[in-house]
């Protein structure tokens, strides 16, 4: 039993005696040019050192390397190797030399590896452990008309992990929707995982365009094989077919306006237009343009001219592009302030898009109608009476005497036919006091209609009423506290800040309004609303206290028994 024993251990310390410190072996020895294959390097313990695998990147892509210790124990004697196992990728086809590996002072033996030329068809097909499917809708697209292209990856084992490459041609813009969607699929009689992607190509020329394979690269974990790729499992990948446009130009029937080939547009005022306002009162459109399968930058300008009797007053235009996993949708929006500067009608301009129908196949237009409104003069102000006439003048000699009586000599009783000197002195003192009667209701008449256009204050402010009501609408409201503050201290010279301004209001709604834009302005609070509460609250004047004291102070009627001091 003995002899037996110490037989068994000198055989199995000759095995590990005549083991190679070094070898090396790929996975597979024939793969297709596209495919990737793991080469690895086993070394005894005491090697000591790394493989060298730059002489691998003339012939290969490396792909990274991983490595790991093992050890085990036989008949009492403890052993070690150390694994190292790299991803390569060809990049030629043919027979592929791999030369020796130096590890320290050891080298692994020659190997040789088959590339096979690529196939053009996909590789991968229902039925396999892995393989992808593309699709792309319309494949006869116009020029710059979105095409909807998906991309499915179906493997049925699980992955450690992958990389699916990116659709990519001349002339064609790309971008990628959504997130990846995941899910389970049943096949035949197999169970696949299922990886959906979505992107969105914009040729952007006309002509035949190829969409090139698609690659798949990943592990997938393999518990049968103990020496490959460890966690990263063994090396699979699939390809899926090219695709192939037909791009057509832009309709022989179209204008030379931006030609907009979209699934569907949306042109619409998202403002509440009045129908009566007054002069100096904003008149706020809104203006949404709004285009499926189109990005922002696709969509023309939005654009308005200034009406008849009105200045306008565009504000920035807001544009994005967003999509729904699918569709992109490109956005524009823009406000344009209209202030009238005159009383009468005021017609708000509106606007026609011209668009292509990729659903229908045919041009249709888009068109926001002109709003007519009412302008009434500004608050406080009356209707301008007619100028006085050239000849006002004798307006005044109706209050004087006839013609006949205007001559100082027969107006006098004579007694002799003479006149004596205090007579004249007299009839010429009375013609001055007429003079001056004349004279004096004239000047009146005049002073009346500019006392009637006066509001009860000197100055009211308009100007910077106009101003704020205006920025408010435009939402800007840095420049609305400005003008509410010049237009505070028209009415109210020692109002310095809208602290103090809210101090001196009567108003419940005004103050709160007030507080609104602070915390707007300063405590970054939401301005939702804000623009349509200040108009509001301020449309028809600033409330003081004072002013609602004083009248409160003053007695309805005169006292009915006065005191006497």
């Amino acid at each position: 039993m003995t002899l037996l024993l110490a037989t068994w251990l000198l055989v199995s310390m000759n095995v590990w005696a005549d083991a190679p410190a070094v070898r090396a072996w790929l996975d597979r020895d024939t793969v297709q040019l596209g495919e990737t294959v793991t080469l690895n390097v086993e070394a005894q313990a005491g090697v000591g050192a790394q493989p060298d695998f730059s002489v691998l990147k003339q012939d290969f892509n490396l792909l990274g390397t991983q490595s790991s210790q093992q050890i085990s124990i036989v008949n009492g004697v403890s052993q070690s190797k150390t694994l190292w196992a790299v991803g390569l990728e060809p990049k030629h086809e043919g027979r592929i030399a791999i030369a020796p590996l130096a590890v320290g002072k050891a080298a692994t033996e020659p190997l040789q590896l088959t590339v096979l030329a690529q196939q053009a068809k996909a590789q991968g097909k229902a039925g396999d452990d892995v393989f992808l499917e593309t699709n792309a809708e319309p494949l006869a697209p116009y020029v710059q008309q979105q095409v909807r292209y998906t991309v499915k990856l179906y493997y049925a084992f699980d992955l450690t992990d992958g990389n699916l490459s990116e659709p990519q041609a001349d002339g064609v813009s790309v971008q990628r929707l959504g997130q990846d969607k995941s899910y389970i699929a049943t096949i035949g009689a197999r169970r696949y995982h299922v990886v959906e992607r979505h992107y969105a190509l914009t040729p952007e020329r006309s002509g035949t365009v190829e969409i090139p394979p698609l690659s798949f690269r990943g592990n997938a974990l393999d518990a049968g094989d103990p020496t490959g790729f460890f966690s990263r499992g063994r090396a699979v990948g699939a390809r899926s077919d090219a695709v192939q446009l037909n791009v057509k130009p832009k309709a022989a029937e179209w204008a030379d306006s931006a030609w907009l080939p979209a699934a569907s547009l949306l042109l619409k005022d998202e403002s509440e237009l009045p129908g009566e306002v007054r002069v100096g009162d904003p008149v706020t459109r809104t203006i949404r343009l709004q285009a499926q399968g189109l990005g922002y930058e696709q969509l023309p300008e939005l654009a308005l001219s200034a009406p008849a009797g009105a200045e306008i007053y565009p504000d920035k235009t807001d544009t994005r592009t967003r999509d729904d996993g699918e569709w992109l949708y490109g956005e524009r929006v823009r406000k344009f302030a209209f202030v009238p500067n005159r009383p009468g009608t005021l017609t708000i301009p509106g606007l026609k898009v011209r668009w292509w129908n990729t659903e229908q196949n045919r041009a249709e237009t888009a068109e926001l109608p002109t709003h007519t409104v009412n302008v009434l003069p500004a608050a406080g102000a009356a209707a301008t009476p007619p100028a006085p006439s050239t000849g006002s003048a004798p307006a005044a000699s109706s209050a004087a005497p006839p013609a006949t009586a205007a001559s100082p000599s027969s107006a006098l009783p004579s007694r002799s036919g003479s006149v004596r000197p205090w007579q004249a002195l007299a009839v010429l003192g009375f013609a001055l006091w007429l003079v001056t009667l004349a004279l004096w209701w004239r000047s009146r008449r005049r002073a009346a209609p500019a006392m009637a256009a006066s509001p009860a204050t000197s100055a009211d402010g308009s100007s910077q009423r106009a101003a704020f009501l205006r920025a408010c609408s435009l939402g800007e409201f840095a420049g609305a506290e400005r003008a509410l503050i010049a237009w505070a201290r028209r009415e109210r010279a020692d109002v310095r800040n809208l602290g103090e301004l809210a101090t001196r209001l009567a108003d419940a709604a005004q103050r709160e309004a007030l507080a609104d834009l602070q915390r707007t302005r300063y405590a970054g609070a939401s301005a939702q609303g804000l623009s349509t509460r200040l108009q509001t609250a301020f449309k028809n004047g600033l409330v003081w206290a004072d002013a609602r004291a004083r009248r409160a102070a003053e007695p309805a009627l005169p006292a009915l028994y006065p005191e006497h001091p």
